[in-house]
C-alpha cells in the first residue's frame, strides 16, 4: 500500500487504529525537543561558574537552539510532506541525540553553543512532523482532543524544562541535561520505526534551502542587534548595523517567497485573517513563556537564594496547571462554547495576569510567583490549543507539514524573542541602576567591595527583573486581544460568506 493510499485508508475509516499509542510515542519524542528550550534555565548559575559565560553568553546558548530550530522547521514541515513524515522524524531523534551527546561534553561555551545550535537541526525534523502526523491519523471529530493533548505536551516542555534541569543538576554536572536526552531519543526511535505510519504528499513542493537560509539569517541579525544592544548601546553602529541587515534579509525573504514556485512559507496564507490572528497570539504566547521563565529561574536562584533543584521545584505549579487542565478537558470545553475568538482573548489576558502578579508580587517571596504561576498555566491551557487549532485549520489538509511548520516556528521564535527582548529589558534596567563591568549578576556580586554594594546590586537586579516581566505581561495582553480582534473579523466574514451563497 502506497503512503497516500495509507492516508486515503485512515481518513475513510475515522482514524488510524492505533492513533493513540502514535500519539504517545511522537509526544515523547516532542517531549523531549521542548524541555531544552527552557531546561537551561535553572544551570545558569552553573554555567556561569564553570565555563565563565556571560549573561548574553547564556542568552546565546538558548537562542542558538531556537534561533536555527525556527529558522528551518517551515523547510523541514515541506521536506517531511514531499519524502516521507515517518522519514524525517526518524532523522530528528538521531540528529538530536548526537547534538545532545556534544553538547554534554562541551568544554566551552563556543562549543555549547555551536551544539545547541545542531541540536536545532534535530529538533526541526522533530517539531515540524509530530503535529503534522496527528493531523493525518486523526479523523475531524477526534482532531480537536488530540490537538489538546499534543498542545499539553508542547506546554509541558517548555515549563517542566526547570523542574527536569533541576533534579539533574542536583545529582549531576551541568553536561548531564543534555546527555538524558539520548536514552529517550534511542527508545522514540525504536518505537517510530516500528509504529508509526508513513505519510507523504509526492506531489509536493520541493524544500526551498534559500528560504531557509534568509529566514535564519534574519532573525538572527535582530536577535543579535536586542541581545547586543545593552551592552553596547542601543544607539550604536554595531547594533545598527545587525538590525539593518536582520531587517534587509528579513525583507529579501518576503520578496523570495512571493515569487519562488515553491515558498517555504506561502505569504498568501497571510491573507487568511484567522491565520494571521492565531499567528500573533501563537508567537507572544511562547514569547511570555521562554521569556518569563528566562527570568523567573534566575529570580528564583539569584535573588532568592534557591538551588537548581528548589528552583525547578518552585516553576511546577505552572506545568502542572497546564497538565491538569488540558487533560481534564477544560480547554477543549471551553472552546465550542466561547468560539475561538473569546478563548484566546480569555487564555491570553490570564497568561498577561499570571506574568503581572510575579513581577509586583513576586519580588520578595515565593507566595506571590506561585499564585502568577498558577494563573499563568490556566492561561496557557486555554489559549495554545485553541490557537494550534485555529492555524492547522486555516491551512490546507495536504500541507500538514507545512501548517506544523508554521506552528513550530512560530513557537520556537516567540520563545527566542522572549529571551532576547525580556533579557535586554533586565539588562538595561541593571545598568541604568547600578554601574557596573561584569558581565553577570554573580561576577558583579564577586566584584562589590562591600555588603551594601552587594545588596544594591541585588536590589538593582530584582527592579530589572520586575520592568521585564512588565513589559511581557503588556505584550501578551495587547497581542491577545489583536489576535482575538483579528479571529472574530475572519468569522464574521466567513459567515458573510456563506449567508451569500
Amino acid at each position: 500500500m502506497t503512503a497516500t493510499t495509507a492516508e486515503n485508508s485512515t481518513a475513510a475509516t475515522g482514524g488510524h487504529p492505533q492513533r493513540w499509542l502514535i500519539l504517545g510515542v511522537i509526544c515523547l519524542a516532542q517531549l523531549t525537543v521542548l524541555l531544552d528550550n527552557t531546561v537551561l534555565n535553572v544551570a545558569i548559575p552553573s554555567l556561569t561558574r564553570e565555563l565563565d559565560a556571560s549573561t548574553s553568553d547564556i542568552q546565546w546558548m538558548i537562542n542558538a537552539y531556537s534561533l536555527v530550530q525556527s529558522g528551518l522547521l517551515l523547510t523541514a514541515g515541506s521536506s517531511a510532506d514531499r519524502y516521507g513524515r515517518k522519514k524525517m522524524l526518524a532523522a530528528g531523534l538521531v540528529l538530536f541525540g548526537a547534538g545532545s551527546l556534544v553538547a554534554g561534553l562541551a568544554q566551552s561555551t563556543g562549543q555549547l553553543i555551536a551544539a545547541r545550535a545542531g541540536m536545532g537541526v534535530g529538533g526541526a525534523l522533530l517539531m515540524t512532523t509530530t503535529l503534522a502526523v496527528v493531523v493525518q491519523i486523526f479523523d475531524d471529530k477526534e482532531r480537536v482532543r488530540a490537538i489538546g493533548l499534543w498542545a499539553t505536551v508542547n506546554s509541558l516542555g517548555f515549563a517542566a524544562g526547570p523542574l527536569i534541569g533541576g533534579v539533574m543538576l542536583d545529582h549531576f554536572w551541568w553536561g548531564a541535561i543534555f546527555l538524558v536526552n539520548i536514552p529517550v531519543a534511542v527508545i522514540g526511535l525504536i518505537a517510530v520505526i516500528a509504529l508509526v505510519p508513513e505519510s507523504k504528499n509526492p506531489l509536493g513542493d520541493r524544500p526551498d534551502l534559500v528560504g531557509a537560509l534568509l529566514s535564519t539569517v534574519g532573525m538572527t541579525g535582530v536577535v543579535y542587534a536586542i541581545i547586543s544592544g545593552p551592552q553596547h548601546g542601543w544607539t550604536s553602529a554595531h547594533v545598527g548595523v545587525s538590525a539593518l541587515v536582520g531587517l534587509v534579509v528579513l525583507a529579501a525573504f518576503v520578496v523570495w517567497e512571493l515569487r519562488v514556485p515553491y515558498p517555504m512559507l506561502d505569504m498568501h496564507f497571510f491573507r487568511n485573517q484567522q491565520f494571521t490572528g492565531a499567528v500573533a497570539g501563537a508567537i507572544l504566547v511562547a514569547f511570555g513563556m521562554g521569556g518569563s521563565l528566562f527570568l523567573l529561574t534566575q529570580h528564583l536562584q539569584f535573588v532568592l537564594g534557591y538551588g537548581a533543584l528548589e528552583a525547578g521545584l518552585r516553576t511546577a505549579p505552572m506545568a502542572l496547571t497546564v497538565v491538569v487542565l488540558n487533560l481534564t478537558g477544560v480547554g477543549a470545553r471551553i472552546l465550542p462554547k466561547l468560539g475561538t475568538p473569546a478563548t484566546i482573548a480569555a487564555g491570553m489576558s490570564c497568561l498577561a495576569a499570571g506574568l503581572a502578579a510575579i513581577a509586583l508580587l513576586g519580588g520578595d517571596s515565593y507566595g506571590g510567583m506561585l499564585l502568577g504561576l498558577v494563573v499563568m498555566g490556566a492561561g496557557i491551557s486555554i489559549a495554545m490549543p485553541a490557537m494550534a487549532n485555529a492555524i492547522m485549520s486555516a491551512i490546507p489538509p495536504e500541507k500538514a507539514g507545512v501548517g506544523a511548520g508554521v506552528n513550530g516556528t512560530l513557537a520556537e521564535f516567540g520563545n527566542g524573542l522572549g529571551v532576547a527582548v525580556l533579557g535586554a529589558v533586565l539588562n538595561s534596567r541593571f545598568a541604568a541602576l547600578v554601574s557596573v563591568s561584569a558581565a553577570s549578576l554573580p561576577a558583579a556580586l564577586a566584584a562589590a567591595k562591600s555588603g551594601a554594594e552587594r545588596e544594591r546590586i541585588a536590589d538593582a537586579f530584582s527592579s530589572g527583573l520586575e520592568t521585564s516581566q512588565l513589559v511581557g505581561a503588556v505584550a501578551v495582553l495587547v497581542g491577545g486581544l489583536l489576535a482575538a480582534a483579528l479571529l472574530r473579523r475572519a468569522e464574521r466574514a466567513d459567515s458573510a460568506v456563506k449567508a451569500a451563497a
